[in-house]
């Protein structure tokens, strides 16, 4: 597949995910008698992987996320020199999302952008008041255990159709976690779009969302070859890193 159709399914995924897991946290989750709440916000998330997995699996290994591009390059499953264009595809796609999801939530009387527009933070910011040593750990921590899920799901020797699955309800079960620590990110893609309306804390905090997720997948890449004792896939890998099986069936 050519690079240019993986950057455009990229584009376009992670521009889902920022608008169904942003766009419900800041228009549903508090709705006044119907509010999805943490719990729904969570399932959100999951929701845009799984179905988008199934939509652009087979085009670009549907992604995402810089942390995940990292960690499938670390686990081998990954070609280096496709990280930086599908990063930036991923980011491009976060900030248009996080525009399109402004302009409707600022369509309603008494809209506050300082809200933070599903901004993730730490201190102040956290929505538990957690503190700047807690996100670290906890984005840390989610980020390494979503890329082991992701690269043990997509492994040639798992059972093959199942992966989004999997993928998705561990990107929901990590925001049942988290979410009331940083409003989880695991994501630096996700976590810029919003932060770039919302300038000010949300910028000077955006540093520990692109760290920690990141080093956490780095980690994981390393653990779970170790782990499996899988060697790297990537030099016979034509495209995304061999995430097209993800969606078919044997």
């Amino acid at each position: 597949m050519p690079l240019s159709n993986r950057l455009a399914a990229e584009f376009f995924g992670t521009m889902w995910l920022v608008l169904g897991g942003c766009g419900s946290a800041v228009l549903a989750a508090a709705f006044p008698g119907l509010g999805i709440g943490f719990a729904g916000v969570s399932l959100a998330f999951g929701l845009t992987v799984l179905t988008m997995a199934y939509a652009i699996g087979h085009v670009s290994g549907c992604h995402l996320n810089p942390a995940v591009s990292l960690g499938l390059v670390v686990g081998g499953r990954f070609k280096a020199k496709d990280l930086l264009p599908y990063v930036a595809a991923q980011v491009f796609g976060a900030i248009v999302a996080a525009g399109v999801l402004y302009l409707i939530a600022s369509g309603k009387a008494g809209f506050d952008l300082q809200s933070g527009l599903a901004s993730n933070g730490y201190g102040e910011h956290s929505p538990g008041g957690y503190s700047l040593t807690a996100a670290l750990v906890c984005e840390f921590v989610m980020t390494f255990f979503f890329l082991m899920i992701i690269l043990g799901a997509t492994d040639e020797r798992a059972p093959s159709g199942f992966a989004p699955i999997a993928i998705g309800l561990a990107l929901t079960l990590i925001h049942l976690i988290s979410i009331p620590v940083t409003n989880t990110s695991v994501n630096p893609a996700r976590s810029t779009g919003p932060a770039l309306f919302v300038g000010g804390w949300a910028l000077s905090q955006l540093w520990l969302f692109w760290i920690a997720p990141l080093l956490g997948a780095t980690v994981a890449g390393v653990v779970y070859r170790f782990v499996s004792g899988e060697r790297s896939q990537a030099a016979g890998i034509e495209g995304p890193a061999d995430l097209s099986r993800l969606t078919k069936a044997k």
